[in-house]
């Protein structure tokens, strides 16, 4: 996972400039299939953001949903844009899905339509930050007064809605009677991040009634106002969820149990220093993964992949990149050798490679864990 970046998807332009008028230096990244996507850090912070379009409809969204997972492992994703009102949701007001309705599962029979559903839920934990970040109002203070965020289900199919009359209203009123707004997307983006295993947050800014009153002129107006409501609240929780991935002092924490005394809990490097130390446990683990004998092969291939990363984020310049690569295929070289100079050769390449990526945090503590596993070779 990648724990400073959130993916951001939008639908349509408007709701891609709202977001990316939040986000500051921002530089394009293409895909290899060709989807682009800018990488920015929001305002005033460290917090990255990776921004693509995705166009109208469920299949599109779901599709690029996947890639950006695939590409970036993001913290989250946040599908971001407007909707049409149900049960007469304020317009400008903010939705944010519990749970999302693919509504356009059904059987047809002799009797009617019977609706067969599929639904997802929203993670519990990132439901729980969403409901914090709207009680706390901090991501309203560029929005107007009393716009408000409601939480509840997103109904998501293949139709523009703009009818209070129409049978497919009627039923959606009949099957869906709990949800607050429809859109297009939803449901393609829930697919992606299920079958991904990313959290999926969908946040809504409320653009029309849905109701056949619709009109060019007022989406001139709601539209911007809808789509900027939504990005502020999407951009905050983004914020939120990325501080919530920072190391903190309750990383390594001190316990207390029954009988007064301590118990220390610490992960990484630790040192002891006491008059009397009793009843304590110290494990120590070379492995990087933590759990049994190191594959070098696939750490090498992970550290590959780290370091191709970094250069497209701009972190890493070419010259550094072209030498860590360099350093990877002298180690990949020597992980085939069987002798005592292969072993040292490979050690050898993996010290350079850390003096290359030692301001990387994350590649560097690989690199640091895999030489000490080499290093405890026989």
């Amino acid at each position: 996972m990648t724990d400073d970046l959130v993916v951001m998807l939008t639908a349509l332009n408007e709701e891609y400039k709202a977001v990316h008028a939040r986000l500051t230096g921002t530089e394009v990244l293409k895909h290899s299939r060709g989807t682009r996507f800018e990488v920015g850090t929001i305002r005033g912070t460290s917090c990255r953001v990776a921004l693509s379009l995705t166009g109208k409809g469920t299949q599109p969204a779901a599709v690029l949903a996947e890639r950006a997972i695939q590409h970036f492992s993001p913290v989250a994703l946040i599908f971001v844009g407007v909707a049409g009102a149900l049960w007469d949701t304020p317009l400008g007001d903010v939705v944010v899905a519990t749970h999302v309705y693919a509504y356009h599962g059904a059987t047809s029979e002799d009797d009617g339509l019977k609706a067969r559903p599929r639904v997802w839920e929203t993670a519990h934990e990132l439901s729980q930050l969403a409901q914090h970040v709207a009680r706390t109002g901090r991501w309203a203070r560029d929005v107007l007064p009393g716009t408000e965020v409601h939480f509840g289900a997103i109904a998501a199919g293949e139709v523009v809605h703009n009818s209070r009359l129409s049978a497919e209203r009627r039923w959606i009123r009949e099957h869906f009677n709990d949800a607050l707004a429809i859109e297009m997307e939803a449901a393609g983006v829930a697919q992606a991040g299920h079958l991904n295993g990313a959290p999926i947050a969908i946040v809504r800014g409320i653009s029309d009634p849905a109701d056949g009153s619709k009109t060019t002129e007022a989406d001139r107006k709601w539209q911007p106002t809808a789509a900027a409501n939504a990005a502020a609240f999407a951009v905050q929780l983004a914020r939120d969820l990325i501080k919530e991935q920072e190391p903190s002092a309750m990383d390594d924490t001190t316990e207390s149990n029954d009988s007064g005394t301590a118990r220390n809990i610490g992960f990484g490097q630790i040192g002891i220093q006491a008059h009397t130390v009793t009843g304590s446990t110290v494990q120590q683990n070379n492995s990087p993964s933590g759990d049994g004998p190191v594959d070098f092969g696939t750490a090498l291939a992970e550290l590959r992949a780290d370091v191709s990363q970094e250069h497209s984020f701009g972190r890493l310049d070419d010259a550094t990149y072209q030498a860590a690569r360099s350093e990877l295929d002298i180690a990949d070289e020597a992980l085939e050798a069987t002798t005592r100079e292969g072993k040292q050769k490979f050690v050898l390449a993996l010290k350079r490679l850390g003096g290359l990526l030692g301001d990387l945090a994350g590649p560097a503590a690989k690199i640091a864990a895999l030489i000490v596993a080499a290093k405890g070779l026989s």
